[in-house]
């Protein structure tokens, strides 16, 4: 069975979409930056912190995430407060930026890692687009701010990647590992 140590419901959906079976087991894990950590080494070290944080049975598998957004070198986590989500979104209006997903899967004390980068495109957005895309809540809980599947869709003008990634998981990857590294099958979970 696979354990997705994440409360995302964005996660889970994408699990369940692609028609793998999981349960969730959650525990805190720090997602402060650490000094001189660049964007694919923190979102690696967070999803292993994720992974190695929730209790599992030898049999089980538990994946670890972890999603953020740079532009000009600065990781864009979630949003601190309105006027961090409005910062963001003002440096990605226009621009191009990368989604990055750290990915970490454990069985017992072995675990494989990995990051996957997507590039988006953001359209220009005015003042006015920030301001009303902010207030309907949607950044709060976002890596940079948006939701590439809801309201901020529209904003989007091009992505080269994987676009479950940017949602916050790269699904094709997680299952090939799955499969070559744990030996999975959906059928038998």
């Amino acid at each position: 069975m696979l354990v997705l140590a994440s409360q995302s419901p964005r996660r889970s959906e994408i699990l369940r979409q692609a028609g793998i079976p999981f349960t969730v087991r959650v525990a805190g894990v720090d997602e402060s930056v650490l000094a001189g950590e660049g964007p694919a080494e923190y979102v690696k070290r967070l999803a292993e912190a994720k992974a190695r944080a929730v209790e599992a049975t030898a049999e089980e598998v538990v994946l670890g995430a972890d999603t953020t957004v740079v532009i000009d070198g600065e990781i864009l986590a979630k949003p601190a407060d309105a006027a961090d989500a409005r910062r963001m979104l003002r440096m990605l209006a226009g621009r191009r930026h990368e989604v990055l997903t750290g990915i970490c899967l454990r069985r017992g004390g072995e675990v494989v890692s990995d990051c996957e980068s997507t590039a988006v495109v953001f359209g220009e957005m005015s003042e006015g687009e920030i301001a009303e895309y902010v207030a309907s809540g949607e950044p709060m809980d976002k890596a940079g701010g948006y939701a590439i599947q809801g309201l901020a869709s529209k904003y989007v003008a091009g992505i080269e990647g994987d676009f479950f990634n940017v949602v916050g998981l790269p699904v094709a990857m997680v299952y090939r590992y799955l499969r070559e590294w744990a030996g999975y099958n959906t059928r038998e979970g």
